[in-house]
Formats: C-alpha cells, sequence, structure tokens
C-alpha cells in the first residue's frame, strides 16, 4: 500500500495502493502496460496543486517529478520542449536563461507544467489564453502503452485536445512551448472602491497588458494589480498613488508566493454577462456569508479559444472564483455561489472545487462528444478513468 497523498491545500487526501515516480518514458509505458493488464487504475499527478479529485485513486499514482527536468530550445524560432513534470518557477527561471518566457502565467507557480496545462490554468488579460493554448506539442503515453506524437506537423487533428486532457488520453512526457523572448513588467497595486474599480473595469481591462482585481467581501472594497512593459502604463489608475511597485522578469513579476493555503472555486463567466453575475455574486455574498468568509474574491479576463475542454472555448471569458481559507468551512458557501454561476453559463475551472458531473458539463462544452470518441480510443480500457474522473467525464 502507497502512502497518504495530499493536496497542496489539505482539503483532498487519499492513499493509493501504489506511488511510483517513472524515471523516463519507458518506466512509465511500464506501468501503463501492467496497470492494464492487471485492470488496475493508473492516475499522472503533477505538483498537486488542483484541489478537484483528478488524481484521486486506489491505483497507481504516477509522480511526473521523476522525469527529466529538461528544457530544450529547438531550431524553430521560440519553440522549446519540457519535461512534463517541470515546475513552472523552475521553468520560468531555465526559459529566461534561454532569451524565452511564457507569454502569460497564472498566480502562483507551483505547478508542473503538466499540470498547469492539463487543468486549464490562466492567468489574466483579453489578449491572452490559459496556459494550455501555449502548448504547440505534446508527447504522452496512452493507455494502451503507446508512445504518440502530436504537433502541428504529427497528428494535428489531436492537439485541441491534448493540450487540456485531464490526464485522461495519456501519461504526458514532455511538451513543447510556444514563447516569447525575455521581457520585463511593472506590477503595480492599488486599493479603491468597488464602485470606482467596476465604473472602470472595462478601461482598465483594454488598457493594461494584463489586470485583476480582489475584492474584499468583509470591506466592501477592492485591490487592483496591473502588469505592464514599462513605459506602456495607461492614463486611469485609482486617484492615491499605488501602494506597491515592482519591476522584474515576467516569471518572477506575474505569480505571487502564497503561504497561507486555501479552497477555491471557480466559473468562467461569458465577458458579456459579467456584470450582471458579479452583482449577483456579490450581493449574495453579502447578504449571507459575510460574516463567514474570510477570504476575497478574485476577477480575471482570459482570451477565447479552440481547446475542446477549455473553459475558454469559444468565447472572451471573464472569470470569477471564490476563495476561502482551507481551515474554515467550504462546502455551503461554494455551493451557493456556484448555483449563480450557472445561471449564466459558466464552466468550472477543472482544477477547483465544483459539484458538475458528465451530464452537466456536455450540455456547456460544443467539443465534448469528440473529445469523449478520442478518449476511448487512447485508452479503451479506461486505464484512466477512476470512479472520479467517470462521475466528470462519461455520461450515463
Amino acid at each position: 500500500m502507497g502512502r497518504e497523498w495530499r493536496n497542496w491545500s489539505g482539503s483532498l487526501r487519499f492513499t493509493p495502493r501504489e506511488y511510483a515516480t517513472p524515471e523516463n518514458e519507458d518506466d512509465v509505458r511500464a506501468l501503463v502496460e501492467r496497470a492494464r493488464q492487471t485492470s488496475t487504475k493508473l492516475r499522472p499527478v503533477g505538483a498537486g496543486h488542483s484541489s478537484s479529485p483528478l488524481v484521486r485513486t486506489d491505483g497507481v499514482l504516477v509522480s511526473l517529478a521523476g522525469l527529466p527536468r529538461t528544457v530544450r530550445r529547438l531550431d524553430e524560432p521560440r519553440l522549446a520542449t519540457v519535461g512534463a513534470g517541470v515546475p513552472l518557477g523552475e521553468l520560468g527561471e531555465a526559459l529566461y536563461e534561454a532569451g524565452l518566457a511564457m507569454d502569460n502565467l497564472g498566480d502562483v507557480n507551483v505547478q508542473s507544467i503538466a499540470g498547469a496545462t492539463a487543468t486549464g490554468t490562466h492567468g489574466t488579460g483579453p489578449r491572452f489564453g490559459n496556459l494550455a493554448t501555449q502548448v504547440a506539442g505534446v508527447r504522452l503515453v496512452t493507455g494502451t502503452g503507446e508512445v504518440l506524437e502530436i504537433s502541428g506537423r504529427q497528428n494535428p487533428e489531436l492537439l485541441p485536445a491534448a493540450r487540456l486532457s485531464l490526464g485522461v488520453l495519456g501519461v504526458v512526457t514532455t511538451l513543447t512551448l510556444r514563447l516569447s523572448p525575455t521581457y520585463e513588467l511593472r506590477r503595480r497595486n492599488w486599493c479603491s472602491s468597488i464602485a470606482w474599480t467596476l465604473d472602470h473595469l472595462h478601461q482598465l481591462q483594454r488598457q493594461n497588458r494584463n489586470m485583476d482585481f480582489y475584492w474584499y467581501p468583509r470591506t466592501d472594497t477592492t485591490q487592483i494589480r496591473t502588469l505592464n512593459r514599462r513605459g506602456e502604463e495607461p492614463d486611469v489608475t485609482p486617484a492615491d498613488e499605488p501602494r506597491t511597485t515592482e519591476t522584474g522578469p515576467s516569471h518572477r513579476t506575474i505569480p505571487r508566493h502564497r503561504e497561507l493555503r486555501f479552497d477555491e472555486i471557480e466559473y468562467a463567466i461569458p465577458s458579456e454577462a459579467f456584470h450582471a453575475c458579479f452583482t449577483e455574486i456579490r450581493h449574495r455574498i453579502l447578504d449571507r456569508h459575510r460574516a463567514g468568509v474570510a477570504w476575497r474574491v478574485l476577477v480575471r479576463t482570459c482570451a477565447e479559444d479552440d481547446v475542446w475542454l477549455s473553459p475558454e472555448y469559444g468565447r472572451a471569458t471573464t472569470t470569477i472564483a471564490c476563495l476561502q481559507n482551507n481551515s474554515l468551512p467550504h462546502e455551503e458557501y461554494f455551493a451557493d455561489v456556484e448555483a449563480v454561476f450557472r445561471q449564466y453559463d459558466g464552466r468550472p475551472h477543472w482544477g477547483k472545487k465544483h459539484s458538475l458531473t458528465a451530464r452537466e458539463l456536455r450540455g456547456v462544452y460544443p467539443q465534448w462528444d469528440r473529445f469523449q470518441a478520442l478518449r476511448r480510443r487512447l485508452d479503451p480500457d479506461e486505464v484512466f478513468l477512476t470512479p472520479d474522473l467517470a462521475r466528470l467525464l462519461r455520461d450515463g
């Protein structure tokens, strides 16, 4: 029996039968073939930052951390192949040394690159997609033990599925990323009223490279955060001076270090529905949950994409995330706000708390059936489909 495994927040705990740390692709193939022959479930896991039960299994939990942490620049400009288990923070430093950078990053950098892309991790900025949109190629071991290359040149029709796959198409061993030359950003933080923030939100989103805001229910105020290249800051800012200012390489200025642990529910809302949805969320929290909510609500934007299981598929998106300290109850609070998110055609973040099953998810993802057909083709024996994932992906 393996040891107990816990996710980052501590809200997900289970004990797999085996905890495996393969050192190369041949090791991964052997694990998949053994699982298939013994009808054992197998789940790949990155850094464990997600709080949804995507990796929970009583079978074999396969850590990507032991795979080679290679970062290899390719001959084609701005492409690099990286090991699946490389943490984003480590990846940022390695790319920086090679003169490259990711176009955008999320709010934290502890995830593995494979885990972050497989769950739709995103940053903010209406011109930028989630991290999966930066994937130009995937190499994985399918449920039959086959090594499959997917890129613009090999099996290109599979790339919209493989970029964000929840780990159910295979165990990813390497990813090829489309990158930018290194760049520096200036981060500025302001405190403001919720009224001013909402009144100027469209301008702030349009004029800043990256912009998001936290709303604090206890005080009904906001913290606005912007990131821009030097000399490109817009004129629209709160009246006060920024609380903090920081300038540096993008991979060091975009993510934030998090000491306190929390659980989170986040839904991607069509941008045109954001104001109505946020207004209802705000009133519901103030009326019902203000006394018990110790954390904040985070609002970000994301560009539309063509990735089949991306929450941003086919539409410009604004995301609303409700956070709660991991030492406090969140179930009633999250269930209440989730009901509002669903009224506005919201799609849940795959790596965060939500209650949806395949029946509800099929109705909000236009390419749902195509993804399921590919999943069955690459994993005919459902080696990667645990009971949790069956509820999430298998309708009926």
